[in-house]
Formats: structure tokens, sequence, C-alpha cells
């Protein structure tokens, strides 16, 4: 059945959820057909929970994790390792570093990777943000967790020639995770396994 087939309000949310990552024609319909069978009280709660999201969620001030407050939960952690900082694209990455419970540092999210196709250059990244947080406090590693992507490998690339000046051990997450893959699909063990495993750049 075509979006055009449907009752104008319908189509409108059929076409919606069509511009979410991951949803195509026929799972966005499926999707609205299921919100229209639903209680109202539940279609009301989760569009409450989308525009609380929208309002409430900012970027942490230290390390751009998503947060209700300035600071996030993690970087507010007095327990943390302050003095390890893994640096990721995006703020989903943190849950498959934080599942492994095996690293008990701090991060910065960097909010994409370089990419000269897609005209994405370091200005557009958070990486001044990261050296200004070196100033601050001091740092004895820098653990590059990009995807090991073109992109994430370029971004880890030129991260280290701009941090290894700075006195600083600068670490790439180990192999354990296939080249090309994305960060966000990896398993817990296997990225356990890659922070275990981590060369000095």
């Amino acid at each position: 059945m075509a979006s055009n087939d449907l009752a104008a309000p319908m189509a409108r949310l059929v076409d919606e959820f069509k511009r979410l990552p991951g949803v195509g024609a026929k799972s966005a319909q499926r999707l609205a057909f299921h919100l229209l069978g639903i209680e109202r009280e539940k279609a009301e709660s989760l569009a409450s929970a989308i525009f609380e999201m929208r309002e409430r969620i900012q970027l942490c001030t230290q390390c751009n994790n998503i947060a209700v407050d300035a600071l996030c939960p993690i970087c507010n952690d007095a327990q943390r390792d302050h003095g390890l900082i893994c640096v990721l694209e995006q703020p989903n990455n943190i849950m498959v570093v934080e599942r492994t419970r095996a690293y008990r540092g701090v991060y910065h999210i960097l909010h994409g990777a370089l990419s000269p196709l897609r005209s994405i250059g370091p200005e557009d990244l958070k990486i001044k943000s990261l050296l200004e947080r070196m100033r601050d406090r001091p740092v004895r590693e820098i653990i590059l967790a990009t995807s090991p992507t073109t992109e994430g490998q370029a971004t880890s690339a030129y991260l280290s020639r701009l941090l290894k000046p700075l006195e600083v051990k600068v670490s790439r997450i180990g192999l354990g995770i296939p080249i090309g893959s994305e960060l966000e699909f990896v398993d817990e063990a296997t990225m356990s396994e890659s922070i275990e495993g981590r060369r000095e750049l």
C-alpha cells in the first residue's frame, strides 16, 4: 500500500517514520498501524517522551555526551579515572564500551568522523573541547576508539598526530573489531578485548 493511498494523517506519520534510520516503507506502515491500534494514553505517552527528550537533553559541557544537567553522570562520577579518556564518534558508542565493564575512565564524544567526501573536517568535530580538557586537568592516556571504517581510521590518525606533541600517551583500540564495521554493532566481549588490546600510537 503506497502512503498516498492512506488517509492524510496516517500518510504523514508513515512519511515521518521513513525518515528514521533503518526504517523502510513497510516498517513505517507497520509502526503507524500499530500506533493506530493502541490506547490513546499510550500514544500520548510516546509523544510526550519524544517531546521531553527533545526539550531536556543537552550535551555535557565536558565530554559532549547526552545529559540532562551540565555534566553527564559519567563526568560527574568521582570514582571514574578522569586521567584516562576514551574518544568515541557518537554518544551511543558509550553503551558498547560500558557493557564490557572493563573500562573505568571517562569519554570524549566527537559527534562524527572526518569525511572529506561529505565535507566534514576537523572544525566540524568536537576536537577543540578535547584539547581544552587536557589543559584543565592532567590526562595520562587518550584511547582512540573511533570505528574501524575509513572515516574512523582517518580520524584516529589525525588525532594521533595532533595529540602526540602534547606529551600524552595515545593508544588505539585493538583489532578484535573487524575493519569496516560500525562500533555500535560490536558485542561486549569483542569490545572488551579491543580495549584491553589497545596499542600505543
